[in-house]
């Protein structure tokens, strides 16, 4: 597998402070694309408004840690949506929070490594995963996703695509940049 350890710790978020890193570095595993970092609540709300979500459609958040993107995807964008996520701690979680929320009709949360899951009935995929983690991902989103998906990342662009548009978001005292991409008709 490739080698996210180095790679995270080299290109770790400037706003993660370095007592915060270890930490961090010791929740990636082996098969893991990130560790659990939640994108602040104004930011999944831009990265959503950014994919244009429309009601009815489908939304995948991949690596969906705690379901803050799929659960404000089905309460304020009418969406259905699935979280795909690899820690059964955070599925649970995730679980939890949606049968809180009362949206079990409407949000599923999968255990599962986002580099197998099926995706193809995705309309939007939203991901928070390093640049190389995104190289991992890619040929995946390629195979599986339909012309005119549309793809959100959260602060780190995917090598090889050509964006529709960069949006800039503040959060927690730093801009936050979403890199919005659609899936050609042709590939």
């Amino acid at each position: 597998m490739f080698p996210v350890l180095p790679l995270l710790a080299a290109l770790a978020a400037p706003w993660v402070a370095s007592a915060q890193l270890p930490g961090l570095l010791a929740q990636v595993k082996p098969n893991r694309l990130a560790p659990f970092v939640p994108s602040p609540q104004n930011v999944v709300e831009e990265m959503l408004r950014a994919a244009r979500v429309k009601a009815g459609e489908t939304v995948y958040d991949l690596g969906s840690g705690d379901g803050r993107v799929v659960i404000t995807a089905a309460q304020k964008f009418g969406a259905r949506a699935v979280g795909i996520e690899i820690s059964p701690k955070e599925a649970k979680l995730s679980r939890e929070k949606i049968a809180q929320a009362k949206l079990e009709d409407r949000v599923k949360i999968i255990e599962a490594d986002a580099l197998t899951a099926d995706l193809s009935s995705a309309d939007v995929v939203t991901l928070y995963f390093l640049t190389s983690s995104n190289d991992l991902i890619r040929p995946h989103l390629e195979k599986s996703l339909k012309p005119g998906a549309r793809v959100v990342s959260h602060d780190y662009p995917i090598r090889g695509w050509k964006e529709s548009r960069v949006e800039q978001v503040e959060a927690y005292k730093r801009v936050h940049h979403l890199y919005v991409y659609e899936i050609p008709a042709s590939r």
